[in-house]
């Protein structure tokens, strides 16, 4: 297993893909040069961020720095194409209308092993580099609950993975896992298949984290796979902001946000903070890549991970039922 990250907090470009909010190409290449000015060395892209948007404004800001000083990852699954299509109309299920602001080129899905390697090959030119660190395998279980998902994960364990795996053994890339939002397809991954780790988005948080201590951390230590946890803020909801799961939060998330809040409001602690380092506290975890679209977002998040928490919080956090008994916490490591 060769998932190798340089430092603990990454970045997470999803935003530079103009995520919710038409970003001004400025804004979003000052971010990036925030982030590496202020040590970051690892970042996470995706042709689906804005439809290449996130990759082409990642590689125009990266292009002049040492391309072996910093760890880059990406995802297949997804092509650009260059005809154009509405991007408020496409059906992306719970993240439809996520990149409506993004560059127009359609998308197609593409998990076969030729479209993976089309896919790559696309994504080192918008990166304007030579070679990958890292391919993540882009939510090849998009349907999860119904019955879709099934010929996709096939299609994907057979196809994106057999290709990578070739890339891999090849010295091409380096590692490759899954990039999802769901536990499941990356237990299955691990039965049927030979990744090195998966950038799991949501499922390892102060919130949510209860599916992914069940089953996936224990098999990942066992394998020696590592964890990259995406969305430590669960879209937003756990930073002061509205959305949970891509969506508007129901009244029973906004509750347990509450509570959490209340908690953290009572020991003196940015819950922030405390949703960072409960990430970063299980040991099978890479790093964490919050997403920013602002320079000054990159200092906060890195003041977070580093802030002061007393034990008491987190002592609190346990007793009240509000974090799994399992799961381990900063001040037990």
């Amino acid at each position: 297993m060769n998932i190798s990250i340089p430092t603990r907090i990454g970045f997470g470009t999803a935003p530079l893909g103009n995520m919710y909010r038409n970003i001004p190409e400025q804004e979003a290449l000052d971010t990036v040069e925030a982030a590496w000015q202020q040590g970051i060395r690892y970042f996470d892209a995706a042709p689906m961020y804005g439809a290449g948007l996130a990759e082409l404004r990642l590689g125009h800001a990266l292009q002049h720095h040492p391309r072996d000083e910093y760890v880059l990852s990406t995802k297949v699954g997804r092509i650009i194409l260059d005809e154009v299509e509405d991007p408020a109309s496409r059906d992306f299920g719970e993240k439809g209308g996520l990149f409506e602001h993004g560059l127009p080129n359609k998308i197609v899905y593409d998990y076969s092993a030729d479209g993976t390697l089309r896919a790559v090959e696309a994504s080192l030119k918008r990166l304007k580099t030579d070679r990958l660190d890292i391919v993540w395998i882009h939510d090849p279980a998009r349907d999860f609950h119904g019955d879709a998902w099934k010929d996709v994960f096939h299609t994907a364990m057979t196809g994106a993975a057999t290709a990578l795996t070739r890339l891999r053994d090849e010295g091409v890339i380096k590692a490759w896992g899954l990039g999802v939002n769901r536990v499941e397809p990356c237990v299955m991954a691990l039965q049927q298949s030979d990744p090195d780790g998966f950038l799991i988005a949501g499922r390892y948080t102060l919130l949510d984290h209860a599916d992914a201590l069940q089953e996936l951390m224990p098999a990942s230590a066992k394998r020696g796979a590592r964890i990259v946890v995406g969305g430590p803020y669960n879209s937003g909801i756990l930073a002061g902001g509205e959305h949970y799961e891509y969506q508007k939060a129901t009244p029973e998330i906004l509750a347990r946000v509450e509570h959490l809040r209340a908690l953290s409001a009572q020991h003196g602690v940015d819950i922030r903070a405390a949703a960072l380092q409960f990430s970063l506290a299980h040991p099978v975890v890479a790093a964490v890549i919050p997403g920013a679209s602002r320079p000054s977002r990159i200092a906060e998040n890195l003041a977070l991970a580093e802030a002061t928490i007393p034990v008491s919080f987190w002592q609190a956090l346990r007793e009240q039922g509000l974090v799994s008994p399992h799961a381990p916490l900063p001040d037990e490591i």
